[in-house]
């Protein structure tokens, strides 16, 4: 099936359910950046059950987890940077919610969404071995971005057909870049 045979109701209803689908990991990424004491307890936990897991890895989450304990019996208020990830998460995710309800007009934003997945990979690159993190995490961190564009990329490929339908030119936020629409507009 090719995307002009699509109805204009039908890109939404898919426009919709991508972004749905990412708001949700964003949703989830920041709700459970709150608990890591308890979350990096079960994950100890539940390594030390998987028999076949390296036992580097196994180790790797043990000093996690020890990390965040001790962290926070002694230094209690660096939890709160966390706290801030989990509400940058969640304040992104509502960011979203402009394209949800007009994406056309609200393009930019699922392309400044797609720019930050993309920006995960050098973060992690560059800061993860800084910090000590062995690579395979770094890979983890990496793929955060991978698996985010996805849904990213499917709403904006309904988005532009939605325009083409609609005879509407492509909209250019104030976020967006000649170079990003560019990038974006090449996906169709």
């Amino acid at each position: 099936m090719t995307t002009h045979a699509i109805s204009p109701a039908h890109h939404m209803r898919r426009i919709r359910v991508w972004l749905a689908v990412f708001l949700a990991g964003l949703v989830v990424s920041g709700l459970t950046a709150f608990p890591l004491e308890t979350e990096t307890a079960w994950l100890a936990d539940l390594a030390h059950r998987a028999s076949w897991l390296p036992s580097d890895v196994v180790a790797w989450i043990d000093r996690t987890r020890e990390g965040v304990a001790v962290t926070n019996a002694h230094y209690p208020f660096l939890a709160y940077g966390t706290d801030w990830l989990a509400f940058a998460h969640l304040m992104i995710a509502a960011a979203f919610w402009g394209p949800l309800r007009d994406p056309v007009r609200n393009v930019w934003v699922v392309q400044w969404g797609l720019i930050a997945c993309a920006a995960l990979v050098p973060l992690a690159l560059v800061c993860g071995p800084v910090r000590g993190i062995p690579v395979y995490w770094s890979l983890i961190d990496m793929s955060f971005g991978f698996f985010g564009a996805i849904p990213l990329l499917f709403a904006l490929r309904h988005i532009r057909a939605l325009e083409r339908a609609a005879g509407a030119p492509a909209q250019q936020g104030p976020a967006t870049s000649p170079a990003a629409n560019r990038l974006t507009e090449s996906i169709n």
